[in-house]
Formats: structure tokens, sequence, C-alpha cells
């Protein structure tokens, strides 16, 4: 059964000073603008790659989530970050890393089990598989 989820994106102008918006389908967003000051100077609005970052850290995290109660675990607090990397590179721009930071509060975790079920759900979560970058994550298990 494969689930389809949609977003657009509108855009008019120029790349410089032209202007965007986004929306999905739930409607969370509905017309976010976006456009290159946001996205390479800093500026108001959204851009692809915060997008990206904040769809991988809840992906990720919903992951961990399942991977935990696998394993007869169940987590008081998963708090991640993705830190989503822009280069420029032989031809463009592509994204080429993206650090998660996991901050976990998981009673009965030994350290070596926090490691290997993040590091599962690092490789495991559908974001992370559609992502052409070097992923790496930076865990810590909160006692």
């Amino acid at each position: 059964m494969a689930i389809i989820k949609k977003a657009s994106a509108h855009w008019e102008g120029d790349l410089k000073t032209g202007i965007g918006s986004i929306s999905t389908e739930t409607g969370v967003l509905r017309e976010a603008p976006y456009g290159f000051k946001a996205r390479f100077e800093g500026g108001n609005g959204t851009n692809p790659e915060e997008l990206i970052g904040a769809a991988h850290a809840g992906c990720f995290s919903m992951a961990f989530s399942m991977i935990l109660g696998d394993a007869g675990l169940k987590a008081d607090s998963i708090d991640t970050n993705a830190d989503v990397t822009l280069d420029q590179v032989e031809g463009g721009f592509a994204i080429t890393a993206v650090k998660l930071t996991l901050k976990a509060k998981i009673p009965g975790a030994s350290q070596e089990q926090f490691e290997e079920l993040s590091n599962k759900a690092k490789e495991g979560c559908p974001v992370s598989k559609v992502l052409n970058a070097k992923i790496t994550l930076d865990a810590t298990l909160v006692s």
C-alpha cells in the first residue's frame, strides 16, 4: 500500500528578487513564503533545506520511537535537531550532509542499546533513505 502525501510550490520572478510560497495538503503550511534571501542570506521565510531538516528530524524521531518499542523500551522524551548543509559543488548546489543531534530520556536503556537503536533509526528512517548526503548522528542518552 503506497501512501502519497502532497505539497506544492508557487514561484514568481527571477531567482534573486522573485518570491515563492509553499503549501501542504494538510494546511499546516499554507502559502508559506520562501525565496533567495531566506535561503542564502538569512532573510524572512522558509527554504527547502529547513523543510528537509524538519522532515528528517521528525521522521527520525518517529522511527526511533518505533524501534525503541520493538525493543520493549519507551522514551520519556526524544528531541532531535537536524543541521542540513547546502554546499556549492561542481554543477551547482547540493545538500551534502545532514547532522542529526539527538537527546533522549529512555528509562531502562543502556548506553550500548541506545547507540545501537538510534543508529538503526538513522539508517531506517524513510527520509534518511531518500537523501543522497552524508548523515551523521550525535546522540546523548539523558539519565
